[in-house]
């Protein structure tokens, strides 16, 4: 098997059409995200699937009015059921796993000819409220989902010896 393709593949889409997904493929997506490692296998996310025009309307509203979170036809909503375990190193492990199972989403949609694009920028609590989101979970990131209307060019990405380096620093 060979996953190189769909990484290299792999754009942020802000153009989708208007065109439902199948819930066989949303269901194949979700599976990969759940096959994702977390910290000590603890799985603490939840992921809310939004496809009601409505809803991603007022998450588009919440996202600071970016068009391309309304227009897609599916939303992934990555949370956290578990904002204070912290991995041996010190670090938060939710950011991490979330972004491990992100990243398998992103991976199985492309796989199944759709296009994808992470968000960061949106407002937490707006977005909370919309879900109604417990208190004490996190709303982390959003996934939008689709069939590429657009496909934009290639970004530029920096030269292998800039971000890898063997045995030091």
């Amino acid at each position: 098997m060979d996953i190189l393709p769909e990484i290299l593949k792999r754009k942020s889409i802000h153009d989708f059409k208007i065109k439902p997904v199948d819930k066989e493929v949303i269901k194949r997506i979700l599976d990969a995200g759940a096959k994702a490692p977390s910290a000590k296998n603890r799985q603490e996310w939840r992921f809310v699937v939004i496809q009601k025009d409505d809803v991603r309307k007022r998450i588009q509203d919440a996202s600071f009015g970016q068009e391309h979170v309304g227009k897609a036809p599916v939303i992934i909503t990555a949370c956290t059921t578990n904002i204070d375990y912290r991995m041996p190193n010190g670090q938060l492990s939710y950011p991490i796993d979330l972004s491990f199972a992100l990243s398998f989403m992103m991976l199985q949609a492309i796989h199944e000819g759709l296009g994808t694009c992470c968000i960061s920028t949106f407002d937490e609590q707006e977005v909370k409220e919309i879900l109604t989101v417990p208190f004490a979970m996190r709303v982390v990131l959003l996934l939008l989902i689709g069939h590429i209307d657009k496909e934009p060019e290639p970004t530029p990405r920096k030269q292998s010896k800039r971000v890898f380096a063997f045995d030091h620093w």
